[in-house]
């Protein structure tokens, strides 16, 4: 998956991935997409909703050795 940009939020504790991806989203433009990697297992349910309320699109999202991987759409 191409992403426009990639956050790494790797051993941050919630709520700061979601912080980080919040302004992260914020310099790209509509149908760009963020890459986000996070060592947190919260950030799997919390990006998701965070997607979803804000209007963008979780595309992907995979782990790999503890690392998740998510792929947001802008909205």
């Amino acid at each position: 998956m191409n992403a426009d940009k990639l956050l790494d939020a790797k051993g941050l504790a919630c709520p700061m991935p979601i912080v980080k991806t919040k302004k992260s989203m914020n310099d790209l433009e509509t149908g760009q997409v963020l890459e986000i990697h996070a060592t947190d297992k919260g950030a799997q349910a919390d990006l998701a909703a965070w997607s979803r309320s804000g209007g963008h699109e979780l595309v992907q999202s995979t782990e790999e050795n503890g690392v998740f991987k998510f792929w947001i759409k802008k909205g």
